[in-house]
């Protein structure tokens, strides 16, 4: 522990590997800007089997787009400024590329491989595909120089997307911040090469998110002190596909619910917005706060707000608070009553267990760090 403690004070204090990440709209929240409220999809299809995706019928953008915080790569020698998606759900590195002429490459500046010196094709050259949903995506595979944060990340292979079956979004890539189990094609992973390479002071990423449009960010290879307000508080991966770990308590107003005595399998993922229980607990939940369903979707009178309970995690034998004032969306009140940044699943993980997936309605309130040398995730009380 104590050369943990060196080694994460001299990353502090070593040059800053950061990016700020601005907070997008999601789909949901757009339309219901618009007076439409779409039904629900099930959160946890995102780690669902792709046949399993296919079958739901569920859009790209519904599973990929339900809120997200992007921030810029550059790629290629000159480099060529790509925003990206961030995501710890997800393991792939793809860009949009000039072979892609889908609706939702066309709105960008695409990444054209012949205007790059360093960049070069897979041999024999290769295309690998991810399953978004009843959609999807393809891309031809290639090697390249990636930028991030002042640093340069050479031979990283990446995605170029050639077809893109999504609505135009903010970004332009989505740099998957998984296990290399999880995948697609083989492809190693942003963070294997950053290690592979020796350029991290410690192995891992850390996210701060914030509530307004700016003001987040990631941090490569260093924790942030100045971005937390306790100690971090430290949780074993249990299954090394996602970052999935395990909860051992849920408290409603402090009272025990017994619901993870055994343990709940939970992933935290950055790509997902809202707090996801599995379908029985989340029943009882919005039984016991009075919510009201519509089109899928539970909301509460807003003028309610300070009466509903704080729901409590128990993770790493350490407790984090959730207040109503951050589960329930104020931000977008219709008629007088507020939508519910916590949902249900139906999904599983791998070994068949009901999934919890800690999404960023959580992640706004504690500094997350992803650590792949100890292969654990940390939570922070977040400033």
């Amino acid at each position: 522990m104590k050369s943990l403690i060196i080694v994460l004070t001299l990353a502090i204090i070593s040059e800053a590997i950061k990016v700020p990440l601005m907070k997008g709209k999601s789909m949901r929240v757009a339309m219901r800007e618009k007076g439409v409220e779409l039904a629900y999809v099930d959160p946890g299809l995102k780690f669902a089997p792709p046949e399993v995706q296919a079958a739901s019928g569920a859009t790209a953008e519904s599973l990929l787009f339900q809120g997200f915080y992007y921030g810029a790569i550059s790629v290629g020698t000159p480099p060529q400024s790509v925003p990206v998606l961030f995501d710890t759900g997800s393991s792939n590195l793809w860009i949009d590329s000039v072979y892609c002429n889908s609706r939702a490459c066309n709105v960008h500046q695409k990444f054209n491989p012949q205007s790059s010196s360093s960049f070069h094709w897979t041999s024999p050259r290769r295309m690998f595909n991810l399953q978004y949903g009843a959609g999807g995506m393809t891309a031809y595979l290639g090697y390249d120089t990636v930028s991030v944060g002042g640093i340069s990340v050479g031979n990283q292979v990446i995605g170029l997307s050639a077809t893109l079956g999504t609505a135009p979004t903010p970004f332009a890539g989505i740099v998957g911040l998984g296990y290399p189990q999880n995948s697609a094609g083989g492809q190693p992973t942003f963070m294997d090469t950053m290690m592979q390479q020796n350029l991290l002071s410690y192995d891992c990423v850390a996210f701060y998110l914030s509530s307004g449009e700016s003001g987040s960010e990631i941090a490569f290879g260093e924790v942030d002190y100045n971005k937390m307000r306790s100690q971090i508080y430290w949780s074993q991966v249990t299954v090394e596909n996602w970052w999935q770990i395990n909860t051992q308590g849920f408290q409603i107003n402090g009272q025990e619910t017994g619901w993870c005595q055994q343990g709940c399998p939970t992933m935290v993922d950055t790509g997902t917005t809202q707090i996801t229980m599995p379908a029985q607990p989340f029943y009882s939940l919005m039984q016991s706060i009075g919510a009201q369903s519509y089109n899928g979707q539970f909301y509460v009178p807003c003028n309610a707000v300070s009466s509903l309970p704080t729901i409590t995690f128990t993770i790493g034998g350490a407790s984090f608070p959730v207040p109503a004032t951050a589960y329930v969306d104020t931000s977008n009140p219709s008629n007088g009553y507020c939508f519910l940044g916590i949902t249900k699943t139906y999904m599983n993980d791998l070994s068949g267990q009901p999934m919890w997936i800690l999404g960023d309605v959580f992640l706004r309130l504690y500094y997350s760090v992803y650590d792949r040398s100890y292969n654990r995730v940390g939570f922070a009380y977040a400033v």
